[in-house]
Formats: C-alpha cells, sequence, structure tokens
C-alpha cells in the first residue's frame, strides 16, 4: 500500500510542479498565472491536455512542440521531476502527516523561488509575502525549534517562535547587505535575499535559521569558485544567492536538529 501512496504522491507533485512552472514563466513578466491558456511560446499555438501531461509529453514529443517543432525548454521537464521527487520521498520519509504537508508546502515554495532567482535574480515581494503569512500559519500547527523554552499556551509557542526566527534571519543578511554594499559600493547581496532570509527564519524557528543561512552561504561559496574555475561565470557576474538559500532551508528543515545537535555533541566531546 505504501509503494501504491508513494506512486500516488509522486503523480500528484508532477502534477503541481506542471503548475509551478506556469508560475515561473509568468509571475516575473507580470502575467497572470490562469489566462491565457499554455500555449508554444515560439508559435503561439495553444496546447491541448495531450501536450501537458506532466513528464509524458515532453518525452513523448522528443522534446519539440507538436505544431511547429520549436524546441521545448528542458527546465519545466526539471520542475516536473523535481516536485514529483519532493512529494513521493516527503510521504516516504513522514509518512501521511502534518510534517509531511509542511515539508510538500515549503520545498514546493522554495523551488519556485529558486528557479525564478535563477533565470532571473529577482526575489518577487508577492511570493515572499504571502509565504511570511502561511509560515505563521504553519508554525501554529508546526511550531518550528524554539531557542527557550517559553512555556507560552497553543498556539503562541509556535508564533513567537516563528516571529523570532523571522527576525534573526532578517537582521542577519540584513547586516550583511549593508556591510558588503559599504565594502563594494554595490549590491553584493540583493535585497530580495534579506527579505528571504526573513521567510526562512520565519519557517526554520531561532535554532535553525542561522544553520540555514551559513549551509547557503557555504553551497553559494562553492558553487561559485566551481563556476570560476570552469570559466563558467566571469569574476564580476552576479551570482544568484536565492537557490543556495532554498536548497539549504530544506536541508535544514529535514535534518537541521539532528545535524546541530550532532555539532554541539562534538563542542561538548
Amino acid at each position: 500500500m505504501d509503494i501504491v501512496l508513494i506512486i500516488i504522491f509522486a503523480v500528484f507533485g508532477t502534477a503541481f510542479g506542471s503548475f509551478f512552472n506556469v508560475c515561473i514563466d509568468r509571475l516575473p513578466v507580470e502575467k497572470s498565472i490562469l489566462r491565457p491558456p499554455s500555449h508554444c511560446d515560439a508559435c503561439q499555438h495553444r496546447l491541448a491536455p495531450r501536450d501537458l501531461v506532466p513528464l509524458f509529453s515532453y518525452l513523448w514529443l522528443r522534446r519539440r512542440c507538436r505544431y511547429c517543432g520549436a524546441p521545448i525548454p528542458r527546465r519545466p521537464f526539471w520542475v516536473e521531476l523535481g516536485t514529483g521527487l519532493l512529494f513521493a520521498l516527503s510521504y516516504w520519509y513522514f509518512g501521511l502527516s502534518i510534517q509531511f504537508a509542511v515539508i510538500a508546502f515549503y520545498g514546493s515554495l522554495f523551488l519556485v523561488i529558486g528557479v525564478i532567482d535563477l533565470e532571473h535574480q529577482l526575489i518577487l515581494n508577492k511570493i515572499s509575502y504571502p509565504a511570511m503569512a502561511l509560515a505563521l500559519v504553519i508554525a501554529v500547527f508546526q511550531p518550528p525549534p524554539a531557542l527557550i523554552d517559553l512555556n507560552l499556551a497553543w498556539p503562541w509557542a509556535g508564533i513567537v517562535s516563528s516571529l523570532m526566527g523571522g527576525a534573526i534571519g532578517l537582521l542577519f543578511l540584513l547586516f550583511a547587505y549593508v556591510i558588503t554594499l559599504a565594502i563594494y559600493k554595490s549590491e553584493a547581496i540583493g535585497f530580495g535575499d534579506v527579505k528571504l532570509a526573513g521567510l526562512i527564519g520565519l519557517a526554520t524557528g531561532p535554532r535553525l535559521v542561522l544553520l540555514s543561512l551559513t549551509l547557503g552561504a557555504i553551497l553559494g561559496g562553492v558553487a561559485g569558485i566551481i563556476l570560476l574555475s570552469l570559466k563558467m561565470k566571469k569574476r564580476k557576474e552576479p551570482l544568484s544567492f536565492g537557490p543556495f538559500l532554498a536548497i539549504a532551508t530544506m536541508i535544514t528543515l529535514i535534518w537541521g536538529s539532528d545535524v546541530l545537535n550532532w555539532y554541539l555533541g562534538l563542542l561538548h566531546f
């Protein structure tokens, strides 16, 4: 039965991934995600339902538009596959639980944010601000790890812990933003990343937010060194920070407490 449910959630995930592709394509350019219906960007032909089956249409059509033969971008396929795996693995790891729903939601959210930032160097307020409100709602039912036990009654414990994490994340990256702006006389960190750090803090809480931001900085730094060494990026060419923060946050949400406890255990020998 678990295998059947894993497959079902994988299929649901690819369907959500198809919708997320619409959001990724349209939100950065101020287009409605509802109208016009899905169409080929090259010939503008409206796509039939058989052209929109997640994963399979891309493979069946051999990466070409059925109507004009133009190449179909690879990114939609990978987003659908990634979302399908996210849903399937989240169910396999957490079972049918609130934590499964939370991880699937945040994974989807940070996937959309990360891909948009990768393609457009933008972290959109129209995504970040509603996501912050939803993070506070989620904190009521799935409180993030607290820094200290405040002995607050439900639902305030989760909300206060989430707000503390958001404040720490926002202030930490705001400080980094101001310092790098003063040193380099230009934005080494975008202000969208500052707001994203606030969202990450709301999601991870005060105990894990700095772990998430530090891990994101490490991932971004390693990726930057690799891209420079392979001459895929120039030294002054901007590197989107959002995707690395997104990956780091998901790692933190799933394994952050274990990693932090392991590290603190090392400090105490």
